[in-house]
């Protein structure tokens, strides 16, 4: 079989005909993945829809902190997004190249422009060449030029004088569904893309079809609105010249930050994250002049940090990740933010010994906590470095988050299973180097109210653990995306809470960057000769009947083993369905954790009964 291989290989042309040079357009159009990410259908708060949408805005954003302009008026309706701002407008004889040229942009002497994040020419341009409608129109001092393109070619060009529209730049587009196919666009994804906006430009005020967006608290507002849990003392806010934090602790376990770069959050954080952790250790070891572990002093924190630089590195397109090791010349990321915490947190703890007192009080419980496990956690550090070795359990894969140059370190996602029968069928379709399986051995543990002990005492959770690489937080963290992947009965929706459970109880971080998913698998497959379809749904179900008709045929899947690795390659590749579990301020982890796992109480008894539902075999009469 090998040497038939290489004949048919050596058979295949390789000449100067192979040879193709790309316009920037069809390399765009051809690889958009290079340039946005990924695709999706909008069910999914990364999909590329929603990148195209902030790279418009982010040039509007980019004219606030200029000081022209604050006020931003964006709509969504029948699937077209139309942004208007009004500041100055684009220099009205270069409005066609700075929308359709690539390298093509005025922010790159750095002085029409500062501390922006549009700095390489290309965010605007990949929403013109993605889309199949695109509108440009800039209007400066009464004058006005519009330019329309379809797929990223020119279609129009329009001038006009004595308009008495106020200046500023409006962009209209519809995604082009020849590349992205059907999508939808979930409005709480682009709300809470507004509110980030806001929070980290004061005075901005955002118009989102109708509704008025504006912070008055910046930073603090976002820990604010966010914080699933009451914290265990004020939120301390500082803000100084192009930084800004929030600092408070929470009674869980894990550390937590929403980190941001001239407006650009960074959920993968990168240098000025890294800078914060370790500074926010050292101010308060040397307040309370005692060496405690950075991480007493870390765990349960809940934080945000924002800078503004010129010129960011981000460590890709998407710039989910700061790379700069310096944010001026001469002055490294630690020294910056260190310098900054050194002052202005040390000053602030001083002014309230309140403060003070709960905070020395929580890393005492840390250190404590820390101490009653570092036995056990010893060991069990031991045994999955064994396992490793030959773990059964994970079959990894070739690319890791933690690669963060290499352009699939984004897509990199890990699928925990139950059983071996689930675990073979994805492992055999699986993209090998992106995707990787972790196989359950039966119902994981109820870990409501118990200590973060039970992670060491317990080998599932331990292994898991450390597949993830996320005992010392997500700094390290393997895999982009971790999904629950469980049959679609009872025991795997017992399974997926107990999952579910586990992440809450001991790494609510996980949630809060958007880590964690669950896979939607279908209930049934309805196939004829012709067509095939997955319904996940009783009302796609019905649908898929009807588009086979007579002879349509229907599978019940009862769990994952039963689905064939053929069939996975659709369930697990680009059309997978994804639901990303979300953690808001109106999703307290306690009070959820406690009526939904803690020991029997009325009020969950009271909520079975009245939410049960008897499911009864349905006949279908398809004749």
């Amino acid at each position: 079989m090998a040497n038939n291989t290489k004949n048919n290989q050596a058979t295949v042309a390789y000449d100067d005909a192979s040879i193709k040079t790309l316009s920037p357009r069809e390399h765009l159009r051809l690889r958009p993945g290079m340039y946005i990410g990924k695709l999706g259908d909008g069910s999914q708060s990364d999909d590329g829809i929603y990148v195209l949408i902030k790279e418009t805005v982010d040039n509007s954003i980019d004219e606030f902190i200029m000081g022209a302009g604050d006020k931003v008026e964006i709509t969504i309706e029948d699937n077209v997004v139309s942004v208007r701002d009004y500041g100055r407008g684009i220099p009205l004889k270069s409005l066609s190249a700075a929308v359709s040229q690539m390298n093509t942009g005025g922010k790159y002497d750095g002085d029409a422009f500062q501390k922006t994040v549009g700095l390489n020419g290309v965010g605007v341009k990949a929403v013109n060449m993605l889309s199949s409608e695109f509108t440009a129109r800039s209007v400066r001092d009464g004058e006005a030029h519009t330019v329309t393109f379809a797929k990223g070619l020119e279609v129009s060009d329009r001038w006009e004088s004595g308009v008495e529209e106020r200046n500023g730049t409006f962009i209209s587009f519809r995604v082009d569904e020849e590349i992205f196919g059907k999508y939808a666009y979930n409005m709480d994804y682009v709300e809470q893309l507004v509110r980030n906006y806001t929070y980290l430009n004061l005075g901005l005020k955002i118009v989102l079809n109708g509704q008025e967006y504006v912070s008055k608290n910046g930073l603090l507002d976002l820990v604010n609105d966010n914080l699933s849990e009451e914290p265990l003392y004020p939120p301390i806010y500082l803000s100084g010249d192009d930084i800004d934090v929030v600092i408070t602790h929470g009674a869980g376990y894990g550390e937590s930050y929403y980190s941001f770069v001239n407006g650009q959050y960074t959920p993968q954080g990168g240098t000025h994250q890294a800078a914060f952790r370790a500074s926010v250790a050292k101010v308060v070891k040397e307040f309370f002049k005692k060496d405690y572990d950075p991480s007493d002093v870390r765990t349960s924190i809940i934080a945000a940090i924002s800078v503004r630089m010129n010129d960011p590195v981000f460590e890709s397109q998407t710039k989910i990740r700061l790379g700069s090791k310096e944010i001026a010349p001469g002055v490294s990321m630690q020294q910056f933010v260190g310098d900054f915490l050194t002052m202005n947190l040390d000053n602030y703890l001083h002014k309230h010994p309140e403060t003070v007192q709960v905070l020395q009080k929580k890393i005492n419980e840390n250190e404590k906590a820390r101490k009653a496990i570092s036995g056990i956690q010893k060991k069990a550090r031991e045994t999955a470095k064994k396992v490793a070795v030959n773990n059964r359990k994970l079959r990894d894969c070739k690319v890791h988050l933690t690669d963060s140059k290499n352009p699939l370190a984004e897509k990199t996602m890990i699928f925990i299973t139950e059983g071996l029968s689930a675990m073979g069928p994805i492992t055999q379709t699986r993209d090998a180097m992106t995707q990787a399986v972790f196989c359950l051995r039966g119902k994981p543990k109820n870990c409501y109210g118990l200590t973060k002990k039970l992670i060491y005492e317990n080998e599932e959770f331990n292994l898991l653990q450390a597949a993830l690489n996320i005992e010392d937080g997500l700094e390290n963290l393997r895999f982009n995306k971790v999904i629950i992947a469980t049959d679609a009965d009872v025991d795997g929706m017992h399974i997926r809470l107990l999952m579910t459970s586990f992440f809450l109880q001991f790494y609510p971080e996980l949630i809060r960057a958007g880590h964690l998913y669950i896979l939607q698998t279908p209930l049934f497959r309805v196939q004829n000769k012709k067509e095939n379809f997955y319904c996940y749904t009783e009302e796609e179900r019905q649908k898929a009947i009807k588009k086979c008709g007579a002879t349509a045929e229907i599978t019940r899947f009862k769990g994952l083993g039963e689905i064939s690795p053929e069939e996975f390659k659709d369930l697990i590749g680009e059309n997978m369905r994804l639901d990303k579990v979300r953690l808001t301020k109106d999703d307290p982890i306690n009070d959820l954790l406690e009526f939904y796992m803690g020991v029997n109480t009325f009020d969950r008894q009271n909520f079975i009964v009245n939410n049960l539902r008897i499911e009864e075999d349905i006949v279908d009469d398809i004749a």
